[in-house]
């Protein structure tokens, strides 16, 4: 290899690593406060986008899944439900909760309010507390504005690979850009998104105990929701490469919190 191809090789590689590191993202403005979480976020996608798509996102869900319409589900669901969404502060949206007749054990929610829980965790739910614990944990993802975050840091991360493969291109030799071009795929994937996703499922457990607390439940039934669903899993991704915390390392984070805040 000549002496202006190693160069160039290092000067590409350069680009590599400091893009994976997240330096080379400065370039982009959109930084807002979030008062719930303590700190900045990258904020590229509007409310109103996430409002219109989550709203879609709601009606196809309400036309593919099968909507349980049994009092003893839905009421459960509504009175807990409103409980946090009081506690949380977050009354300013149009808050609505379905269950899904399902034996799927999964819950989620979408930025505009809408919340769904499946039969299938609901059966395995000792207590309104237990409830509590995984309301307060979607209901955390909405005050921490993670989908927005999210959507914004995959946003970035397309834009800045676009821009660094294209200097990567730019009077090289093409093999050595293919090589480096799919390093840096995997760099910002792992160096970068799957990191922040299991950020927001600790700042959605901590603001999720925090609303169980205001609302009147008892913190302690996280910690034992949690262990009992860790006895479910059975094997499953690596946590470094996936997007939610280990359930020992989410217990463990839990219980600091609490011990941090006082409620044991």
């Amino acid at each position: 290899m000549s002496k202006g191809k190693l160069t160039e090789l290092i000067r590409r590689r350069e680009i590599l690593i400091g893009l994976a590191a997240g330096t080379m993202l400065p370039f982009i403005s959109g930084c807002a406060e979030n008062a719930a979480l303590g700190r900045s976020q990258l904020m590229l996608v509007s409310d109103a986008q996430l409002a219109q798509l989550s709203a879609q996102a709601w009606q196809e869900s309400l036309q593919r899944e099968r909507v349980s319409r049994d009092p003893a589900y839905t009421r459960r669901l509504d009175r807990v439900g409103q409980r946090i969404v009081n506690a949380s502060g977050q009354t300013h949206l149009d808050w609505e909760f379905a269950v899904f007749d399902s034996d799927s054990v999964n819950a989620w929610v979408l930025p505009n309010g809408k919340v769904g829980f499946y039969k299938g965790i609901l059966d395995l739910m000792e207590s309104d507390d237990h409830v509590a614990t995984v309301m307060g944990h979607e209901i955390g993802h909405i005050a921490g504005r993670h989908s927005a975050e999210r959507a914004s840091q995959q946003m970035a991360a397309q834009i800045g690979m676009s821009l660094v493969t294209s200097a990567l291109n730019s009077n090289a030799d093409i093999a050595y850009s293919d090589q480096l071009g799919a390093a840096l795929g995997m760099g910002v994937s792992l160096g970068i998104i799957l990191p922040y996703s299991r950020q927001h499922e600790y700042e959605a457990d901590r603001l999720g105990v925090d609303y169980m607390v205001a609302a009147g439940y008892d913190p302690r039934q996280a910690i034992d929701f949690w262990i009992a669903m860790s006895t479910i899993h059975e094997g499953g991704q690596l946590e470094f490469a996936s997007t939610h915390p280990s359930d020992e390392h989410r217990i463990e984070a839990m219980r600091a919190h609490m011990a941090a805040r006082g409620y044991v």
